[in-house]
């Protein structure tokens, strides 16, 4: 049986519950608590307006970083004055105080910035990553720890679109990847000092932008030690945080060698189950895996489960939810998976669209918030099969995830931190 790693776990547990339920009161990196995009119980709104919410706050510029949450307070990564910056604010939408770093990169691609990247935190530290190249360390008071540049220190990324990949935390190191044309690596820095651990290689040949990867690894136990799932050029990986060694590979998810199929939905673990999304859903050309965990050297032959090819994602990520997968596709259509075979529970759409999902889905009191491109976020009851209960226009482009905690719903546009609530 595969599980988040023990470290997820210790997070967990200082939160007062090891079970993901939201009686935690955190959320602290993208995905939330267990990485799933999911929490159990809790109160949490069917439908609203964007004039009616329990706060919003204005942010002072663009940045699709999804917000994180710890004790009551929430993160958030946005340029300020052109400058990478992250910002504290308390539970009722008061800024507590801003972190400042070097000048920003800003965004290339309509829905892109130069805070892509999500925070991370151990509930010591708050760990961001800017398309600027700034990784940096700052303590809950807002005071800068540690700062470096991995584009001075390792070169520029070759990446077509804007730096997506959030950094991601083990027991001891802050863990970056950069998977692009040329030299890609996984890197480990010291939670406190900074330093630099280990940096491995990561390179494979694919067609062209196959080797560019924007997904985000997952940390998870593996024969009772940490490791780090890793997924980019047409390749699943694992490796051992404490050097970076590769433990186990899987490969032959291309074997037409179609180019201009980057990684961008990072894959979700179920059980022993990795289900990885790849091809270009978002024009016609789905494909969607599932890998199982476990072994050693080379899995390509032993370890791929299952394929599809008629339904996927290209950007949405999807939600773990009591022992189901549910993805969004960039389209809206919603299925619902068996991770064990693949095959379909049910399905449905939230309707056809010109605008595109590009945020993840959130899943939390048997409900399914997805967010669209063109600021209309949907709410379903996902508990027996689908039905749709609300479509809200929060008024602004929406590109990060939803996030739920303390019976809170916390939706970043491009221009405001929203908080929505029953109460």
């Amino acid at each position: 049986m595969f599980r988040f790693a023990p470290s997820f776990l210790l997070l967990l547990m200082c939160c007062g519950s090891a079970t993901a339920t939201d009686d935690a009161g955190n959320w602290p990196q993208w995905r939330g608590p267990e990485g799933a995009g999911s929490v159990e119980g809790g109160s949490y709104p069917a439908e609203w307006t964007a004039d009616n919410v329990l706060w919003k706050s204005a942010l002072p510029g663009k940045g699709c970083s999804t917000p994180i949450v710890w004790q009551n307070q929430i993160f958030v990564t946005a340029p300020i004055e052109g400058v990478d910056a992250l910002i504290a604010f308390d539970f009722a939408g008061k800024e507590l105080w801003q972190a400042k770093f070097g000048e920003e990169n800003p965004g290339k691609h309509r829905n892109g910035s130069g805070a892509n990247a999500s925070p991370v935190t151990d509930g010591d530290t708050v760990f961001v990553y800017f398309k600027s190249g700034t990784l940096a360390a700052v303590g809950l008071d807002g005071n800068i720890r540690w700062q470096t540049n991995l584009i001075d220190r390792f070169g520029p990324d070759t990446l077509f679109w804007d730096h997506g990949t959030s950094p991601v935390l083990t027991e001891k190191y802050v863990v970056m990847t950069r998977l692009h044309k040329g030299e890609s690596w996984i890197a480990a820095f010291d939670k406190v000092s900074g330093e630099l651990t280990w940096k491995v290689a990561r390179n494979y040949k694919t067609p062209i932008e196959c080797d560019h990867g924007y997904a985000t690894p997952l940390v998870i136990e593996h024969d009772g030690a940490e490791a780090l799932l890793v997924w980019g050029a047409e390749h699943l990986t694992l490796h051992d945080t404490e050097s970076g060694k590769l433990i186990w590979s899987c490969g032959g998810f291309n074997p037409e060698g179609t180019g201009l199929w980057p990684t961008i939905a990072t894959p979700v673990v179920s059980g022993d189950m990795a289900v990885v999304a790849f091809g270009r859903n978002d024009k016609g050309a789905p494909r969607l895996f599932g890998v199982r965990l476990g072994g050693e050297g080379d899995v390509t032959e032993t370890h791929r489960v299952w394929n599809r090819e008629d339904m996927s994602t290209f950007v949405p990520t999807p939600v773990v939810h009591q022992g189901r997968i549910y993805i969004v596709g960039d389209h809206g259509n919603v299925t619902c998976l068996d991770p064990a075979t693949g095959k379909t529970v049910w399905s449905d759409s939230f309707g056809r669209h010109r605008a595109k999902f590009y945020a993840s889905p959130l899943i939390a009191d048997g409900k399914l918030y997805a967010a669209r491109e063109d600021g209309a976020v949907f709410v379903a009851d996902i508990r027996d099969e689908f039905k749709l209960l609300a479509e809200i226009d929060m008024g602004e482009s929406i590109i990060a995830s939803p996030v739920a905690v303390s019976n809170r719903l916390l939706i970043r546009g491009i221009q405001n931190l929203f908080c929505i609530t029953n109460e």
